[in-house]
């Protein structure tokens, strides 16, 4: 353990350094400025590399066996809804259900725990002047991740091809931005992508390459991958809606 741990810190600091470099390079041969409280940053550049390599070792030895152990356990025969997939030979989408359910309560769970979409619905909510609320986007950004995500567990069981989904989606969100408050459409967008991130990645890229596992005839290099399309993808559908609710009651209320 101490010797992947040692392995985990020096990738770290091969991925921290050359951004160290660029910043701290930027500001004394480019500004031409001394680096404020230059104490105080490299004492949390130290912070940041070991969280960072607790982090990636944590992910190894917990969120990853975890993912695919889940998926294990609730593609079993004993937990698939009325059907036997042993004695048909054939995977009926309506079996797993309870698979479904636990892609919706994961997806919801890590996005409201995600620091990067906390750090932008706080910079939202500021610079808004309160007009957007830090739990309303938390909460209409984890919706639609977790409905993004239970849709891509769908197509895994399913089998169905992933750009069928992607281009519908995005049709969705065209839409939806001709008719949505200009106001949030570059904030709904930007959601997407902060979906992505420590949290949420690791858990559904396991839960995704599991299923892809053990679903029968899956496969886990072409089926495995895409669920964090879908956790992109849908939380840019979701965000726009709430703004379009927001807006529809908002004119209903003072007409």
């Amino acid at each position: 353990m101490i010797g992947q741990l040692i392995d985990t810190l020096s990738q770290t600091l091969r991925d921290i350094v050359p951004i160290a470099v660029i910043l701290f390079g930027f500001q004394l041969l480019v500004l031409r400025r001394r680096i404020p409280r230059a104490r105080e940053a490299l004492t949390g550049f130290v912070y940041v590399l070991v969280g960072m390599t607790c982090f990636l070792e944590g992910l190894e030895m917990a969120l990853f066996p975890l993912g695919k152990l889940m998926a294990a356990q609730l593609t079993d025969p004993s937990f698939l809804f009325g059907h036997d997939i042993r004695a048909t030979g054939r995977v009926e989408w309506s079996a797993y259900g309870w698979v479904y359910l636990f892609a919706l309560a994961i997806g919801f769970s890590t996005t409201i725990a995600e620091p990067s979409l906390l750090a932008v619905a706080l910079k939202a909510s500021e610079v808004s002047g309160g007009a957007i609320g830090v739990w309303g986007l938390r909460v209409a950004v984890a919706v639609g991740v977790a409905v993004g995500i239970a849709l891509g567990v769908f197509r895994i069981i399913t089998g169905t091809p992933l750009h069928w989904y992607i281009i519908a989606g995005y049709i969705v969100v065209i839409v939806q931005t001709l008719y949505a408050p200009r106001a949030i459409i570059a904030l709904a967008y930007d959601s997407g992508g902060v979906t992505t991130s420590t949290v949420t990645v690791p858990l559904v890229t396991a839960l995704g390459l599991g299923l892809a596992s053990t679903v029968p005839g899956r496969s886990p290099a072409l089926d495995g991958f895409g669920l964090i399309a879908f956790a992109s993808l849908f939380p840019i559908i979701s965000v726009l809606a709430y703004a379009q609710i927001a807006a529809w009651r908002s004119a209903h209320r003072h007409p």
